[in-house]
């Protein structure tokens, strides 16, 4: 089960001398027996079940200001999203954003009571996906304990922010590389293969979740990817079990773990409205048609809510709770389908009336037609503790051409609009809007067509 101690930070304040009655004198007297009876201090954050529950939520003002800059931005330039530790110099900050300690003083400015920050530099980072490579070689394991999750960890535990309940999300895109691309399958890559076996994910993960989840207003959140890459039942198990390895590794206990995140930085739609898994056209199911492609989901909610009862099976505390990144998700606007498809065939059925409208469901970049989902939520759906904006609208996912940067992210062609490469057979559009820079670097052209695309369509209320 989950921890439920409060944080002992923060000091009492001594009685003045004149206002010492019998009682006071008495209490005096009493000495430690009464000090642990007494409530805690007002600053210390109790730990809760949900984290999100009645909180405040802090508004990250760099991000902020620039969706405020552009056309209609100001409807969600208020909204709550995650902030970024995507290198180490982020912990500091840098020429054009805050660093850790800043950002959580704002928020303490803000009269904030809930911080969000991505915890993302793992040696090897996103073996799988060039565009958001990371700083650190594969076999750099100290410099990421040592240089990186200390740091945060010593930051996050200053009693100035107790607070604040602190929720991280550890390390995107990790684990799922481990299960679907380290071997034997047709995504797979020579940098995955190689952190399989040097277990420096795992090593990474398990130091992250000990060292922060030892400080009691922190919340971690593992990435559990998303329906369109661990739905099969070849990859939804082993995927169980691989969160287990990893958060019972270098000291990590499933303790250490209040719940897990889909969809970070995906664009995979929360609900299909308009077909379900189990509908068949002309006796041939749904599982059958080219965009579901045998999957056991269709949405990220069907997706997230099924995870979350393996997980338990797995070991996981029966409480354990889910976010989804709504951020990108919502595919509004005039071509959002009102209905399903005909039934001439199941593939009709369901190309004529899915609102996730990638060309693949593998497109993962800067996607053109996306548009805003649904507005960060505590507690929508059973087992759903919230919807959430981890990947900061306008934000982007990589540079479409190749890009000289000292970040050390590279030119990945799924983020090219020409490529034609992506799905089992090939032959399919990476869907990626053109002239996009780096990513995590502001895209302008992407924010207003998320904006344009909004569903719930901004100013509306909840789908």
């Amino acid at each position: 089960m989950r921890r439920t101690g409060t944080t002992s930070h923060g000091t009492r304040r001594r009685p003045a001398a004149s206002r010492r009655r019998p009682a006071a004198l008495l209490a005096l007297a009493l000495g430690a027996a009464l000090t642990v009876a007494l409530p805690p201090p007002a600053s210390a954050a109790a730990r809760v079940d949900n984290p999100y529950a009645g909180a405040t939520p802090y508004v990250n003002p760099d991000w902020s200001a620039r969706a405020a800059a552009e056309p209609g931005g100001g409807a969600i330039a208020d909204e709550p999203s995650f902030v970024w530790m995507d290198r180490i110099a982020a912990i500091e900050g840098t020429g054009d954003a805050k660093g850790l300690r800043e950002h959580l003083d704002t928020a303490l400015e803000q009269g904030a009571d809930l911080f969000q920050v991505v915890v993302y530099d793992l040696p090897g980072r996103d073996c799988a996906a060039l565009a958001s490579n990371g700083e650190l070689g594969p076999t750099e394991i100290d410099r990421y304990r040592n240089e990186y999750i200390d740091p945060i960890a010593d930051i996050l535990a200053d009693p100035a922010y107790a607070g604040l309940r602190i929720v991280t999300l550890i390390e995107p895109d990790s684990l799922p590389n481990l299960v679907t691309n380290a071997g034997g399958t047709d995504g797979s890559t020579e940098a995955c293969a190689t952190m399989k076996a040097n277990g420096n994910y795992e090593k990474g993960v398990g130091y992250a979740l000990h060292t922060l989840g030892a400080i009691p207003n922190v919340y971690n959140y593992v990435d559990a990817a998303h329906h369109g890459w661990l739905g099969w039942d070849s990859n939804f198990v082993p995927a169980a079990q691989e969160f287990k390895k990893a958060a019972t590794t270098e000291g990590a206990t499933v303790s250490d773990v209040h719940g897990f995140i889909v969809n970070t930085a995906n664009y995979s739609a929360l609900k299909e409205p308009h077909f379900k898994v189990t509908d068949a056209v002309n006796g041939t199911t749904v599982r059958q048609s080219k965009w579901v492609d045998w999957n056991y989901y269709v949405d990220e909610l069907s997706f997230a809510q099924a995870l979350r009862t393996e997980l338990v099976r797995q070991g996981f505390a029966q409480d354990i709770g889910m976010l989804i990144d709504t951020a990108r998700n919502g595919w509004g606007g005039s071509a959002r389908p009102t209905s399903a498809g005909p039934l001439t065939g199941v593939d009709a059925y369901v190309d004529g009336g899915r609102v996730d409208r990638r060309i693949h469901a593998g497109n993962w970049c800067n996607q053109s037609g996306a548009g805003i989902g649904e507005r960060p939520t505590a507690a929508p759906e059973p087992g759903i503790d919230a919807y959430v904006w981890a990947k900061p609208p306008g934000e982007s996912d990589g540079n479409s051409r190749p890009i000289d940067n000292d970040e050390g992210k590279g030119f990945d062609r799924m983020c090219d609009p020409t490529y034609t490469g992506n799905g089992r057979n090939g032959y399919n559009l990476s869907g990626a809007l053109p002239d996009s820079p780096l990513a995590g670097h502001w895209f302008s052209a992407q924010f207003q067509e998320l904006v344009r695309n909004a569903y719930p369509p901004l100013g509306g209320g909840s789908a």
